[in-house]
Formats: C-alpha cells, structure tokens, sequence
C-alpha cells in the first residue's frame, strides 16, 4: 500500500468562522480511511520537527517567535493564524511529516503526506496560512545531509509559492516550478526558476496544455533526484480562493500525469496536499484525496 503520513496534531482549534478550513486535515484522514487507502500497515506518523531542521530555512528570531508565541501582531496578522502551542507543534509536525514522506518516497518510490504545502512561509516571516515551509525544510534537511544533489519542487497550487521560489533562488540544486493564477494572491510575485501565470477562469484542457509543456522539459533538463508535488485543489473551480476552473476530472487528470511524468522516469515522488478552500471539510477532504487515490494507484502499478 502507498506510504502515508499523517498526525493526529495536522488539525488544531482555530476560532469560530475563520476562514482557513482547518479540520480539512483530519477529515482527509477519514476519507482515506473510508477509501481503504489507509490503515496501520501503511499509516505512519512523524516526530515533530527539532528547532535545528526548521533553522536551516528560517531564521532563528522567527522560529523562537512561533515556538514561544511571542509573534508581534502585524506579523500574526501577515500570517493569518493566531500563533499558539497547538499551532507550533502542528507546524513542527507538518514539517516532519513532509521530510518522513520524502524518505519513505525514496525507499519505495512514491508516498504522500496528508498536510504540507505551506509554501508562503518565508525565511523570516509566516504568510497566507503558512507558518513554516515545509517543503523547503524537507529539502534543506535531505541536502544538508547528503542524501540528495538536486531536487525539483512542483508547485501546482493556484497561488504562486511565492516562499518556496525566494528561499531556493540562489541555490542551484533546487529548481522550482510554479503554474499559478496570474491574477490572484500573492500581489507581489516573487521569482521562481519557472513560473507559468496562467489566465483567470482556465479551464481543464488549457491547464493540462500549460502542465505538458512546461514539466516534462524540466524533467529532462534538470534530472533531478527526487521530485516533490503541492497538489493544492484550489485551481478547481468551486475554490472560494482560486481563480481558475478546473473539474474534478481536470484535478484528477492534473494529478495522474505529474505522477506519471515522474514515475516514469524513475524518480522517486513526494506528494503533499496544498491549498484547498471549501467550507465543506468533507467536500474539500474529498477533492484532496485525489493526489493520494491517483499515488496510490501508481503505487500498485509499479508492483
């Protein structure tokens, strides 16, 4: 069965009516359960991250600020989330989630995380929901140690990773591709090694022309060691936050043929979920949980 990683921790309190779908996390668990895509033989659960990993990506005043919950307010504000214990810990455990996904892929060639995707944390400052970047973590932790020369981070959610793209602009061994919506958050753009901005209102077939051209040249010309995907389900259309109009079959086809690109290569895939915002946590659990029904099914085709 496809490597799944999840904690119980993905899902903490949030006030009543704020906008960030925060029981989407435990809600995809539920899914994936009821799917038969997840159960102990193929559930595993990560440590939280230590101060030392999140500190190769961000600066050591930022992590203290989260982890002590001293964040000054206009920053909490740029954030999005009221810094607490339970958020921090979350946090940590999103960004030990997403490093124990990419080792699992490593291992048997795909897995995917049940969280992940906070690719607006910047070095020194949280933003849109994202407190610590995980995928970046992830890949500063694999670099630091060895265990990677150069990896390729695919960015399919419909805002920009606006953090992930500035924290590896100057690092050659990490490329980043974004295709996002050219009209929506952030306003600022930052520069990715790739970025496809793409027309409000795309629909299905114009999304899947912009992925085939722009991913499997970057494939080929990169040859990276290990490929990790935000699947963010924002580009669907019924998003309250995206700008774009793709189907579920758009999403699942999206999510089929980046798998399919990868694997067929011979490189080891790392799925993490994204952004999504319905305020139906089952209906939005659902749509996620098409990375991991398409993962799962690549999963059993490589035997």
């Amino acid at each position: 069965m496809l490597p799944i990683v999840f904690h119980p921790a993905y899902s903490v309190p949030l006030p009543a009516g704020h906008r960030f779908p925060m029981p989407k996390f435990k809600a995809l668990h539920d899914v994936l359960e009821a799917l038969e895509l997840v159960d102990p033989r193929n559930r595993f659960q990560p440590s939280l991250a230590p101060r030392s990993w999140l500190e190769l990506v961000h600066t050591p005043d930022y992590v203290t600020h989260i982890l002590a919950q001293t964040l000054p307010r206009e920053a909490e504000r740029r954030l999005g989330l009221p810094v607490s214990p339970a958020l921090a810990e979350r946090s940590r455990a999103a960004c030990a989630g997403t490093l124990l996904a990419a080792r699992l892929a490593m291992e048997h060639g795909l897995a995917c995380n049940t969280a992940g995707g906070s690719h607006h944390a910047f070095a020194d400052a949280g933003s849109g929901f994202c407190v610590f970047n995980d995928v970046a973590v992830a890949v500063a932790v694999l670099l630091a140690e060895g265990s990677l020369s150069r990896v390729l981070v695919v960015d399919l959610d419909v805002h920009q990773g606006d953090g992930t793209a500035e924290l590896f602009q100057s690092d050659p061994r990490v490329f980043t591709l974004s295709l996002h919506a050219g009209s929506n958050f952030p306003a600022r753009k930052k520069t990715s090694d790739l970025d496809v901005p793409l027309p409000r209102d795309l629909d299905d077939r114009g999304y899947l022309d912009a992925l085939d051209t722009a991913l499997p040249p970057m494939l080929d010309r990169f040859a990276p060691d290990l490929v990790f995907y935000n699947a963010g389900v924002d580009p669907h259309r019924d998003d309250r936050l995206g700008h774009l109009a793709l189907t579920d079959a758009g999403l699942a086809a999206r999510d089929r043929r980046v798998i399919e690109l990868v694997t067929r290569r011979g490189l080891p895939f790392v799925g993490v979920i994204g952004g999504g915002y319905d305020r139906d946590p089952e209906r939005l659990a659902r749509r996620h949980a098409t990375l991991h029904r398409a993962a799962a099914k690549a999963y059993a085709a490589l035997g």
